[in-house]
Parts: C-alpha cells; structure tokens; sequence
C-alpha cells in the first residue's frame, strides 16, 4: 500500500511539472525565445538576447514589432535568414548539414555508450585465474612460510635445518 501511495505521489507531482513547464505564447515569452535562437551579426558566440551590440539591441526591437504585427516565430526567423544567412540561427536546420551537426553528437555518444558496454561485458567474462600449487609454493618460500600441509602452516624456519624432503 505504501508504494501505491508513493507512486500517486509522483504521477500527480511529474503532471503538476509537466503542465506548469509548457511554453508560454505571450509576445514577451516570444521575444525571449527568438532572441536566445539568433547570433548577434558582429559578436562571436553570442546570442541577440546576451549581446549589448547596437546591432543586437536593433534586432530585439524588431522582433518585438514583428511580433506585435502578427507574425510567426518561423517568419521571423525566415526574414532573418533572408537578411543575414543561415549563420544568424544559432540551432542548425532539420536538413543538409544541420542533419550532421545534430547526428554526430548522437552517434559519438551510442558509440561511447555501446564500447563501454561491450569493454564491461568482456572484462566480466574474462575468467579469473586461480593460484596453482607452484604458485603457493613460491609465495610461501618469499613469505618465509610454506603452504599448508593439511590444517595448519609449517614455519620454514622451523625447518631450515632439514634441508629438502
């Protein structure tokens, strides 16, 4: 009974989640979005929404206009495009090279992923090796002990004397 509770618990708090973490469409939100999805035209590595540039600064007023005349999210990245190329998308495209920008990084982590399965795998397998009498003996010589003789361990001082049996 208690799991039952448990697993409501955590069914109501991932739908709770779920529905508070949906996008919002207000112009804002939008602006937000679109500004944080293009490059700033003259800085490197940065995105509209993180540069200061004049240029930057321009582009977030503009988006906000476009926004406010009706247009779509997709038409405004389009006009962009038209205005700067492709380069001032900071997400790769669905097709050509945007494909490959975001395969490689899939296919290097199934690689990563399935040698390091395949490595585990092996070294589980691999048998372990067990001491052989010849190699007790040599320990027990090097540890001043000899292996044992039914029960208990015989001192090789104790019968260094003896000499070999």
């Amino acid at each position: 009974m208690p799991w039952l509770a448990l697993v409501a618990v955590v069914l109501v708090a991932v739908v709770a989640l779920a529905a508070r973490s949906g996008t919002s469409n207000s112009p804002a939100a939008r602006a937000g979005r679109l500004d944080s999805q293009l490059a700033c035209p003259v800085c490197v590595g940065e995105s509209v929404a993180e540069s200061n540039a004049p240029e930057s600064r321009a582009i977030r007023a503009d988006v906000v206009k476009r926004i406010h005349e009706g247009q779509a999210d997709q038409e405004i990245r389009d006009a962009y495009v038209a205005i700067y190329g492709q380069h001032i998308l900071l997400t790769p495209s669905n097709g050509g090279l945007g494909v490959i920008a975001w395969g490689v990084p899939v296919v290097a982590l199934v690689i990563g992923a399935a040698g390091i399965f395949f490595a585990l795998r092996r070294w589980s397998i691999t048998p372990r090796l067990a001491a052989t009498a010849d190699d007790e003996a040599v320990v027990g010589r090097e540890r001043g002990t000899e292996p044992f003789h039914g029960d208990e361990r015989v001192d090789v001082e104790e019968h260094a004397d003896e000499g070999p049996a």
